[in-house]
Formats: C-alpha cells, sequence, structure tokens
C-alpha cells in the first residue's frame, strides 16, 4: 500500500514539471515573437497631413502700380478786371455747381461805361436817320439837277460812315456787357472750393496771379499711375476687349478706396523708368479719393480661363526646382516636379506636372519623403477659399 502510494506520487511530480516545462517553452516562444528581428525597422506611423484638390477655372490676372489722385478738373478762379472785392459767394470747402457765384467785384465803373456805350449807339443812330433822310432828298433833287453830284455822293458817304459807327457802337456796348459781367465771378465746374485766397476788401487785379479760390472736381476723379513697360500690349488688348477695371487701394493695401476703369494709356513708355502712364477715373461717391494722395492701383489685365492651380503652400522649392507632394491611392506621397505659371493670390498656375482632380499635400512637409504614408486631415469648418487673383508677370 504505501509503495502504491509512492508510485502515485511519483507521477503527480512528474506531471506537473511537464506542464511547468510546457509553461516556460510557450512562454519562451512568446517572448521571442515579441522580440525585434535584427536588422528590421519599426514601422513609422503615418504623417498626418492637409491636402489640397487641383481644380481648373477662369483665373483673373492682375497688375499692381503706384499712382496719385488728381481732381478730374482743377480750375484756379482769377478775377477777369480790376475793382474791389465786395464779396464772396461761397463758403470754404462746399460744393458748387456751374453758374453759383463765388465773388463779386464791384460793378459800378464797369456799368457806367455800359451805359456811355449805348448812348454814343442812340446818338449815332439819330445822326443815321437824318443824314438817311438828307440822302432821299438829295436823290430826288439830283434829276432835276437841283443839287450837285458831288453833294449827292458826299451824302451817300455820310451814311455809310454813320452806318459803321453804328457797328462800331454796338461792339462797344458788347465789350462793356462783357466786363460788366465779368464783376460776377461764377464757377466754371461741378466742384469743391478750397481755401479762399483774396478776402473781400481788397483790391484785385485782372493781371496778378493770386487768384480768389481753386474749385476741383472730385465727382468723378482721376488717378495716374505707372506699370510696367512690358505690360502694354496685355493691356492694349484688354482695352479693344472692352472696360479694364482698376481697384484704388490705400499705401498699406488694406483699404479699397474705389473701383473705376483704365480711360487712357499714354502714348510713350518712359524710357528712364521704363514704366508706362495710365489714367483711370472713378465716380468716388463716398470721396474716399482725395486729390493729392498716393494710392496703389490693381489693374485687371487678362483672364486665364480653364486654368488648373493649386495652393500656393502646396508649392516647394528643392535643388531640381519646384515641386508638389502628391497623394496616391495607397495614401501615400510622391514627389512631382512641376513647371508653374502665375502666382495667383494664394494659388499658383500649374503648367506642367498634375492632372486635374489629383491631391497635393499643404502641410508638414518638412516630415515628408517619396513614398511616406500620410493620414489626410479633415479640413476646418468655414475655411477660405483661395483668392483667384494674381499678378501679371
Amino acid at each position: 500500500m504505501f509503495m502504491k502510494l509512492i508510485g502515485r506520487i511519483g507521477r503527480t511530480r512528474l506531471v506537473m514539471a511537464g506542464a511547468g516545462a510546457a509553461l516556460v517553452l510557450a512562454m519562451a516562444v512568446i517572448g521571442a515573437a515579441d522580440k525585434p528581428v535584427p536588422g528590421a525597422r519599426p514601422a513609422a506611423a503615418p504623417v498626418r497631413i492637409e491636402t489640397a484638390v487641383a481644380r481648373r477655372g477662369d483665373v483673373p490676372i492682375y497688375a499692381d502700380g503706384l499712382g496719385t489722385v488728381q481732381a478730374y478738373y482743377t480750375v484756379a478762379v482769377t478775377p477777369r478786371v480790376d475793382g474791389q472785392l465786395l464779396r464772396l459767394g461761397f463758403v470754404e470747402g462746399q460744393m458748387v455747381k456751374p453758374g453759383d457765384m463765388l465773388a463779386q467785384i464791384d460793378p459800378r465803373p464797369y456799368q457806367a461805361a455800359y451805359d456811355q456805350a449805348i448812348a454814343a449807339k442812340f446818338k449815332d443812330a439819330a445822326l443815321l436817320a437824318n443824314a438817311r433822310r438828307d440822302l432821299e432828298r438829295y436823290v430826288k433833287l439830283a434829276p432835276e439837277e437841283f443839287t450837285s453830284q458831288q453833294t449827292l455822293e458826299t451824302q451817300r458817304a455820310l451814311v455809310a460812315q454813320l452806318q459803321a459807327q453804328i457797328i462800331g457802337d454796338q461792339a462797344a456796348i458788347d465789350n462793356a456787357a462783357t466786363q460788366l459781367d465779368y464783376t460776377t465771378i461764377r464757377s466754371p465746374i461741378e466742384g469743391r472750393t478750397g481755401i479762399r485766397m483774396t478776402d473781400p476788401g481788397n483790391i484785385v487785379h485782372a493781371a496778378t496771379a493770386t487768384g480768389i479760390v481753386v474749385v476741383t472736381q472730385v465727382q468723378p476723379i482721376s488717378l495716374i499711375f505707372t506699370l510696367p513697360g512690358e505690360l502694354l500690349h496685355a493691356l492694349n488688348r484688354a482695352l479693344a476687349a472692352g472696360p479694364v477695371a482698376v481697384t484704388a487701394l490705400s499705401r498699406d493695401g488694406k483699404q479699397q478706396l474705389g473701383i473705376g476703369t483704365v480711360g487712357l494709356v499714354d502714348n510713350q513708355i518712359d524710357q528712364t523708368t521704363g514704366t508706362i502712364r495710365l489714367k483711370a477715373t472713378f465716380q468716388n461717391r463716398d470721396n474716399l479719393l482725395w486729390p493729392g494722395d498716393f494710392v496703389n492701383a490693381h489693374v485687371l489685365v487678362s483672364t486665364r480661363h480653364d486654368a488648373l492651380t493649386i495652393p500656393s503652400t502646396a508649392v516647394q522649392r528643392g535643388p531640381r526646382g519646384l515641386y508638389a507632394y502628391v497623394v496616391t491611392a495607397a495614401d501615400a506621397v510622391e514627389m512631382r516636379p512641376l513647371e508653374v505659371g502665375q502666382e495667383v493670390g494664394t494659388v499658383t498656375v500649374i503648367e506642367k506636372g498634375l492632372q486635374e482632380g489629383e491631391r497635393v499635400a499643404t502641410s508638414n512637409h518638412y516630415r515628408l519623403q517619396p513614398g511616406a504614408r500620410v493620414q489626410v486631415a479633415e479640413p476646418a469648418q468655414g475655411a477660405a477659399k483661395p483668392a483667384a487673383e494674381g499678378k501679371a508677370q
């Protein structure tokens, strides 16, 4: 009995020892599986990137230039007759219309000259009437030889002389009336008055350079600006196709001051600077443009139709030129060399290297390399679309 018990205990120890060995062997196998194979590299985590799709559309091409705002018309109001300035008919900075009275010069001397001219005409008209009656009598008496032929011819000459005198009198009246009219100075244009240069009570002269006030027309208003001379042909083509739009921007480029149209391209290129001058007209209803101000001119030179574009942030520069990382169907990227056109605001026109609909990386370029796996991030809601406007090159 004792020997049977010993045998059972021995068999139990053998079973337990075999189970323990099996457990140790299994753990060793699992541990060996978890250990990296010598020489093998761990798989890299995918790079999280943002992407954009290459799209086709119309792209307006702009050119930028620096310009000076000028009044559409500028009139320096000066006296045309001498005399005392009695009063002004405007307030400085006031808007005036054509025909509005601006100043009044003492009219009394010119009124007197006008009256004298009228009186002289009446006197000569009476003399002419009497001379004509005498001529009629001489004509009746000449056939009967009751008067000489010389007397008849002399009377005819007198009548002609008095007729000429009447014409001269009328011219003197017209001149006196003109001088009298000059004593009231009226605005020739619609515009804004500036600071007065002569006060009432002063004696003004037509020969002096000092005027009374300057009137400038600011609605509409003009902008004179320059562009590179090589854009001349593109500008002429644009003008031949229709009105060319111009946007006036503040000097820092942050505020839009108005939208107008090109009215004139100068007839020659400045050989010193290689630029050409243009003149644009703005309605300026809100008076944001002011004569003498410097502004930036943003000119629509042409429109690139059906152009392929991607965000400019997707275009990278390498030792071999420009390229972009294109996302493949296997969620990896490949380096694609590019030929680009104009940079259009926040987008770039692609001439060669991409197809419409292909997706390009727009972020984390420093972590990318050809063949790298990527994870596309969802674009932020409300993200602004690239502005489709650019500069001419």
